[in-house]
């Protein structure tokens, strides 16, 4: 791909295309070794060999990362006050990153941070029904009644009801509740709590949490695990992050 100087060093991070023209002009920059004055030649980003003081800088047109997203950070690109999602990619070529869809503050899990706008749309496009599925833990006890409420669609408050969604029943019993670490307990304080995996076809804002109110439960903890082809990576640690591989990108139809 032939793009022009300042785009490059723009897209590859070094700031906005003023800013790059300041660094050029200052003679921070080579292109195949040989230092230059204009921000607007033309770079070849197969072939180029572009050096900002010294250091190579190369370009990828798209980037995609796993993350398991941890509690407490927000799944946007940018923000003034608090820590993002994106931030947390402290290896990232591209200025232009953003998440394929949100986790609500709390929730914690899979969550795929990159610039290809294609692929997001069809990630999330309500006619692709792109399947996610989550592991959750709600107060009380779940049954098949549930269940079948959740394949027949729930009225959360919405115009419409929620498409059919699945509802796996895993365990019950009762735990003591620190944060969101759950252990086995006959403790007095203890809590009857189901765990259970849902798999829903939609994205409506709070959705799952709303599912389960409209039935009684609170959820006390949410795990996103897959999302289409894509499932998180157990050795990955909250926090963590890997770049996808390409057998999990071409699932995909990045």
């Amino acid at each position: 791909m032939i793009i022009r100087l300042d785009k490059y060093l723009a897209d590859t991070g070094f700031g906005t295309r003023s800013t790059v023209k300041q660094l050029v002009r200052k003679g921070s920059v080579q292109i195949d070794g040989v230092t230059v004055k204009s921000s607007d030649l033309k770079v070849d980003t197969e072939k180029t060999v572009v050096t900002v003081n010294g250091k190579i800088v190369g370009y990828e047109a798209f980037e995609y990362y796993m993350l398991n997203k941890p509690a407490g950070v927000i799944s946007a690109s940018t923000d003034e006050r608090e820590k993002t999602v994106v931030d947390i990619i402290s290896e990232k070529k591209r200025r232009d990153l953003f998440p394929v869809g949100r986790l609500d503050r709390d929730t914690v899990g899979l969550l795929l941070i990159t610039n290809d706008g294609a692929l997001s749309q069809k990630l999330l496009a309500p006619g692709k029904h792109v399947e996610k599925v989550y592991l959750v833990r709600v107060t009380g006890e779940l049954t098949d009644e549930d269940k079948r409420a959740f394949e027949e669609g729930l009225d959360i408050g919405d115009d419409k009801l929620t498409k059919p969604a699945g509802l796996e029943i895993k365990t019950i019993g009762m735990y003591s509740i620190e944060g969101q670490h759950f252990v086995r307990s006959d403790a007095y304080d203890a809590e009857l709590v189901t765990e259970a995996e849902v798999t829903l076809t939609e994205g409506r804002f709070h959705q799952i949490k709303r599912m389960f109110e409209a039935r009684g439960h609170e959820v006390v903890y949410l795990k996103r695990l897959s999302m289409g082809s894509l499932k998180l990576d157990d050795s990955l640690a909250e926090g963590e992050y890997r770049k996808l591989t390409e057998e999990e990108l071409t699932e995909l139809g990045g």
